[in-house]
């Protein structure tokens, strides 16, 4: 079997020419003019969103004082892994990922 590159270059990448489009497309219409008495209202849920966003912002991505509290437990050898429960964590992690995936026919 054969493939032909059927596809032409034009020596520019589609960043460039779709940056040109919209530089034409900006020229040609401009903008709408807002009138005074336009307004826009957000419902209630768009400033329930935005205060859990600033809270997950203000959260440590990592628990300080649990990592300190481990490898203090490692350096007087208190600190033991349970290779059950991180095996069963591993299945449970990759069963997830199976059932996620879409069925191929």
């Amino acid at each position: 079997m054969k493939i032909d590159n059927s596809v032409k270059t034009t020596g520019t990448t589609s960043s460039e020419s779709s940056g040109k489009a919209r530089a034409g497309r900006e020229a040609a219409a401009p903008a709408p003019a807002a009138s005074a008495g336009t307004t826009v209202q957000l419902s209630s849920l768009s400033g329930n969103l935005a205060k859990i966003e600033a809270t997950i912002g203000q959260t440590p991505e990592v628990d300080s004082a649990r990592v300190s509290e481990i490898k203090q437990a490692i350096s007087e050898g208190r600190f033991s892994v349970d290779s059950e429960k991180v095996a069963d964590g591993l299945i449970e992690s990759v069963r997830q990922m199976l059932a996620a995936q879409p069925r191929s026919a």
